[in-house]
């Protein structure tokens, strides 16, 4: 069991940390090509696009050809992608090479995850949550130090061929050790649902990103894409619950499950809070205590240990117990942390004292996202899982950039609130500070640090709204179904 976790492990967390490590070379990529950052911003985009594509097909692939055989081909599309990323010439190469990165990496983590939940049964499934929520939070802690590391030390070019010998390592070990399964030879592509949901999800969270980079939701096109995004989605829950439909792409059906839906509603607050505040967190650190990528990425690392902390107690808590109690616990936890980490934002707060919030912030964390996943997982027989599996990952996807949308939004509002430029990249808005007199100038660290602590209060809130579907779950102890496990080299 832990060699295949081993394997999981290694091909999530290439594909997670990819994201955090590519932000933080955008600005150097729009240098060196030579390109504005509304360009170059369509290397982050085009890769988040490309998973939501993917992701919706994932739980019908895993079925139809096999969990081991789909999480071998995403690797290696992946690693391809990333190859060829570094070979790029122009913005547009990369900008390509990157949405092939983005569809295998769409497919690495509900592959995966189907794969570990299979493996372990219902009875130890809080458990193997826990181990495929490492790479989730390594990845924003590490991508800022090594994506700060190799930009301005090595090259841009190795934030994309590091994934390459990885990639080598997790193929060879994926074909070693995960068993062959037995794909489903009946199994029907539900077409019209993947000609609604696909384009949808893209829809919607590429009007939800563009909205908040331009803190402007009302502007024409972003307004239409995020509306017919949203369109597509709603027409392909109809279609995926209509009778007639006995093989949707995704079984919304699950949905009428207590535990599925409380988890659900659970991950969808506390991912919209804790993500969006997660993405802010850094330009605190360079924008008014003026440290770059590198010290940042440090900075975040206690949020890191406090989960490394806890994640590992929570999985076998939510085994013993049941992941209602676990959750609430880590809920508590989490507002705590945030609480205490609003209450000390300044231009000059002790980095003890934040970096202290930030742990506490990751022990709630440890003992609240996986085991959350862990309640829906735990009730389902073997064949449901790649598409719950799939499912949740949507949900994830969605609430996150949904999430980013609200704080970036919420952030803007509070600068504009105070006198403060909100809209355009990092050089207008810094071109615009300069114009501001001498005396509005001095105060402009102390009205962005407020502004960033109004944000984190309403952070805080947010995931107390998490309570509500949280105190449905499951308190008892999973019961163990009639599907055996998969057995495992």
């Amino acid at each position: 069991m832990l060699a295949v976790a081993m394997v999981v492990v290694l091909g999530a967390i290439m594909s997670i940390l990819d994201v955090t490590v590519v932000n933080v070379a955008l600005r150097h990529l729009s240098e060196d090509f030579n390109t504005d950052l509304a360009t170059i911003q369509w290397v982050a985009t085009g890769y988040t696009l490309a998973l939501a594509t993917v992701i919706p097909v994932t739980g019908w692939a895993a079925s139809r050809f096999g969990t081991k055989r789909l999480y071998i081909v995403s690797i290696v599309l992946f690693v391809l992608g990333s190859a060829l990323a570094g070979t790029a010439w122009d913005a547009p190469s990369l900008i390509a090479f990157r949405v092939l990165q983005g569809l295998g990496g769409g497919m690495i983590m509900p592959a995966g995850m189907t794969i570990l939940t299979q493996a372990a049964g219902p009875q130890r499934v809080g458990q193997v949550m826990s181990i495929v929520g490492i790479p989730m939070l390594l990845g924003p802690i590490l991508g800022p130090i090594l994506g700060g590391y190799l930009v301005d030390d090595v090259s841009w070019r190795w934030i994309f061929y590091i994934n390459v010998p990885i990639g080598i390592v997790a193929v060879f070990l994926a074909s070693r050790i995960l068993k062959k399964d037995q794909p489903g030879k009946g199994e029907k592509l539900d077409f019209l649902g993947l000609v609604l949901l696909s384009p949808g999800l893209a829809g919607l969270i590429y009007g939800l990103a563009t909205g908040a980079e331009k803190n402007d939701f009302a502007r024409p096109d972003v307004l239409a894409t995020t509306v017919l995004g949203a369109v597509l989605v709603i027409l392909f829950a109809a279609h995926a619950l209509s009778k007639r439909n006995t093989a949707p792409l995704i079984d919304l059906r699950l949905f009428k499950r207590k535990s599925v839906a409380a988890a659900s509603g659970t991950m969808v607050l506390f991912a919209c809070a804790f993500f969006g505040a997660m993405l802010i967190l850094p330009l605190y650190y360079q924008t008014i205590r003026g440290q770059n990528a590198l010290h940042a990425g440090l900075l975040l690392a206690p949020q890191g240990f406090g989960a490394m902390v806890t994640m590992p107690v929570g999985g076998k808590l939510t085994d013993k117990l049941g992941p209602g109690k676990v959750v609430l616990v880590g809920l508590v936890t989490v507002v705590i942390g945030v609480a205490a980490f609003a209450s000390q934002i300044s231009v000059d707060s002790s980095y003890w004292a934040l970096g202290g919030a930030l742990f506490v912030m990751g022990m709630g964390m440890g003992m609240t996202m996986m085991p959350t996943m862990s309640a829906a997982m735990a009730t389902l027989q073997h064949a449901e899982v790649p598409r719950a599996s799939t499912a949740l990952n949507i949900i994830q996807q969605v609430a996150g950039s949904i999430g980013t949308a609200f704080i970036a939004v919420l952030l803007a509002t509070q600068l504009k609130d105070r006198g403060l430029p909100s809209g355009g990249d990092q050089a207008q808005q810094a071109a615009a500070l300069k114009k501001l007199p001498p005396e509005m100038l001095a105060q402009v660290p102390h009205k962005m640090a407020d502004a960033f602590q109004t944000t984190y209060w309403w952070s805080a809130a947010l995931l107390i709204l998490a309570f509500i579907p949280a105190l449905f779950l499951p308190r008892s102890k999973p019961e163990a179904t009639v599907d055996a496990p998969m057995p495992m080299h």
